[in-house]
């Protein structure tokens, strides 16, 4: 087939997967014959965005601001500093420590390191770090309780480093757990790979929330729809909102530079909950468990990269 073997293998391919219904990556050559990228081609006829005009377009239709790679590294570098406040953190969680020496120790070590603690102050949150204690949803605040054998602790740290954010959370045990406890955190800790396994360009919000539900749901639990998660990098929340429950195919588009967290909130009992009186703490209206498993991530070119790795 002598020169043209490179063009048309290619194209040949695009056009069987194309005839089996098979989905077409975006940077394939388009099954058209134009020799253009398939992004770049019928991909816009289907109603995408021209990629050349990403940026303008989500920022008018979604408000949600696409990340440049110069902007993506210092949220990585504000995600490199909330991991090791977590690793810190995770070797002093025992019973019998108070969740006040634990936001102590998140506060100075993030102001150490040059680091402003993005919860602290923030609408008018009274702590640096957030520590959820079993039937607490999220949103706990810090204070003289002591954890004891058989808890299970949510710690949820963002930090703001010259200016930019990052956001993750993990629910750790304390001592030795119950096997109810080992399920609603393992549960949750899963809900949250089954969404990033479905996070790449074409694919929608709804697949993340999907993804989410389906497999918690199918566990027995429920997922928590008050609380989602959200844009992040420039400040502590933007766009897009992400649902933790939702419809395949549904939503908006993910596209490369969408700068977002997933979190899913997941209850042993029921999906219902209730606020105390210090208008933050979020509890399980039934006294069940909930975990929280959260990671800052990145849409690629090619799939996703999380910008706080915490290694579930």
């Amino acid at each position: 087939m002598g020169l043209s073997m490179p063009f048309t293998m290619p194209l040949r391919l695009g056009l069987m997967k194309k005839k089996l219904g098979i989905k077409i990556g975006r940077n394939e050559l388009c099954p058209c014959g134009s020799g253009k990228k398939y992004k770049k081609c019928c991909a816009l006829k289907k109603g995408q965005p021209d990629p050349d005009n990403l940026e303008a377009y989500y920022k008018k239709k979604f408000d949600i601001r696409l990340k440049k790679a110069e902007d993506i590294e210092k949220i990585r570098v504000a995600g490199d500093l909330v991991v090791k406040t977590h690793e810190l953190v995770k070797e002093m969680i025992k019973p019998g420590i108070t969740t006040d020496e634990i936001n102590t120790v998140v506060h100075e070590f993030t102001v150490k390191n040059g680091a402003i603690p993005a919860p602290l102050n923030y609408k008018g949150y009274p702590k640096s770090v957030c520590l959820s204690i079993n039937d607490v949803i999220c949103h706990g605040i810090p204070g003289d309780r002591v954890l004891k054998d058989g808890d299970i602790l949510n710690v949820d740290i963002t930090s703001i480093v010259d200016g930019f954010y990052a956001d993750a959370n993990q629910t750790h045990y304390v001592g030795t757990p119950s096997q109810d406890a080992i399920k609603i955190v393992e549960v949750a800790k899963e809900s949250l790979k089954q969404a990033l396994s479905v996070v790449r360009p074409g694919n929608t919000i709804g697949d993340i929330g999907h993804a989410i539900q389906s497999y918690a749901e199918g566990q027995g639990c429920s997922v928590v729809r008050e609380f989602i998660g959200h844009g992040v990098g420039y400040d502590f929340h933007e766009g897009p909102q992400v649902p933790h429950f939702g419809r395949k195919g549904h939503g908006i588009p993910l596209v490369p530079g969408m700068v977002f967290t997933i979190e899913p909130m997941i209850n042993l009992g029921g999906p219902e909950l209730y606020i105390l009186d210090d208008q933050w703490t979020a509890v399980t209206r039934d006294g069940s468990l909930s975990a929280q498993f959260e990671e800052t991530i990145v849409v690629t070119e090619e799939g996703f990269e999380s910008l706080t790795p915490l290694g579930l």
